[in-house]
């Protein structure tokens, strides 16, 4: 394990987590019902004093199973009934208590929950920050690490395609309309740590350090049927791109690990979850930009950045050249007839989602958007800059101080709520 996860050996973090009495929780989120399990398998296996609360939330009779492992095979596996089929109560009503449970059992000193498949981890992250707290529901626990997994080769159609979680029966709720790629970029985005597999031809020159070897085609099967040497190609080629794809996506301070046979309990363990650190990745403000294009993967990133707003109208029009299509686009802008509103820009899988987060406070007003694509042509990435210039108000237009827009319909309301006299 690379030795700059959060809290890994050598660092202030890892030797305070080491205190006894505290049993370390990690926390895995992924939108692959098989990665996920086989996770929970390796991990358990390779470590006897390991325990996994798995959980299931199955919407269409309000229960949730809740299965419980360790390397003697399954503990408990019991349904129980929610008083809301939904994550937050998942966690409020089943993995507080049954986490609290199996850290004063006495039989396990490392613990993972294994999320929903297609749950997102900064809400359960956040619940779970609080309970560990000193006097809270899990202080006998502490958060040490938020990884998830990831298949390279699906990457990208599972980031930038338009499929929702109901079409592949991973939606949460009846009323659970998110696309796959919405929730696996939250996944990679806010992850201590991403894991990869699929990585038929990277080589490791150390833990955690991709290193490319160009494969001609068909190279590693030279007898295979050229049918297979195609797919085998194929594959080759979207493992390169959703590599590019998860390095420009995952936090900066984060880690990716390449395999999962390198993935280890204790590493898990002996890192401590930084949640001051882990909110501010999955906040609009700080959208990190890997910019430029990169040949090798086919993957590039557009930081598009202005101090002038957006033209409310304009924007209500033309929104679609920004923010649908094959994109992961995140960020934060203004509308001149709402001078003091943060708004958030989030698209991802052909769905695109803005509102209303707070105000600038002491900041001064910005649009910027941080946009991430792959196999695109220059001529898409012009379209992209020309349309975000072309939404942005003017510098004549915003002269007079907004006062050109009052009066007029507030052609956003639907969007960013009813306009307020604090904003």
């Amino acid at each position: 394990m690379p030795a700059d996860i959060p809290g890994a050996p050598g660092t202030a973090a890892s030797r305070s987590a080491a205190s006894p009495g505290r049993v370390p929780l990690s926390v895995l989120a992924t939108i692959d019902p098989v990665l996920r399990d086989t996770t929970v398998f390796g991990l358990v296996t390779d470590t006897p004093r390991s325990v996994v609360l798995r959980h299931d939330i199955r919407a269409e009779d309000g229960t949730l199973r809740r299965l419980v492992v360790d390397a003697t095979g399954v503990v408990e596996d019991t349904l129980v009934d929610l008083e809301h089929a939904c994550l937050s109560c998942a966690v409020r009503e089943d993995a507080i208590p049954t986490l609290r449970d199996l850290a004063r059992d006495g039989r396990w000193d490392q613990v993972l929950l294994a999320l929903p498949v297609s749950a997102e981890p900064l809400p359960v992250a956040r619940a779970l920050g609080g309970a560990t707290t000193p006097g809270g529901a899990l202080d006998g626990l502490r958060l040490a690490t938020v990884l998830t997994v990831v298949d390279l080769a699906a990457v990208e159609t599972d980031l930038l395609d338009d499929d929702l979680l109901e079409e592949r029966g991973l939606a949460l709720a009846a009323a659970d309309h998110r696309s796959v790629g919405e929730v696996l970029a939250a996944q990679v985005e806010y992850a201590d740590l991403v894991v990869t597999t699929g990585v038929p031809d990277l080589a490791l020159d150390g833990p955690g350090t991709p290193t490319r070897r160009a494969l001609p085609d068909g190279a590693s099967h030279p007898g295979a049927p050229a049918a297979d040497r195609a797919a085998q190609d194929r594959r080759r080629a979207g493992s390169r791109t959703g590599s590019g794809l998860v390095d420009r996506l995952r936090a900066d301070d984060s880690t990716r690990l390449d395999g999962l046979d390198g993935l280890r309990f204790a590493d898990l363990s002996s890192a401590t979850h930084d949640a001051a650190r882990a909110e501010r990745r999955g906040h609009p403000l700080g959208v990190r930009a890997v910019v430029g294009q990169d040949e090798e993967t086919g993957t590039w990133t557009l930081d598009l950045a202005s101090d002038l707003p957006f033209d409310p109208e304009r924007l209500l029009h033309q929104v679609r050249r920004l923010g649908t299509g094959r994109l992961r686009s995140r960020g934060v802008f203004w509308v001149p007839n709402r001078p003091d509103s943060m708004c958030a820009w989030d698209g991802a899988g052909g769905q695109l989602s803005i509102g209303e987060i707070g105000t600038w406070e002491d900041l001064a007003p910005r649009t910027r958007l941080v946009l991430t694509g792959a196999s695109d042509s220059a001529d898409d990435r012009d379209e992209l800059l020309a349309a975000f210039a072309e939404i942005l108000a003017t510098r004549d237009e915003v002269a007079d101080g907004g006062l050109r827009w009052l009066g007029r319909e507030d052609v956003l309301a639907p969007w960013l709520g009813a306009r307020t006299d604090a904003v």
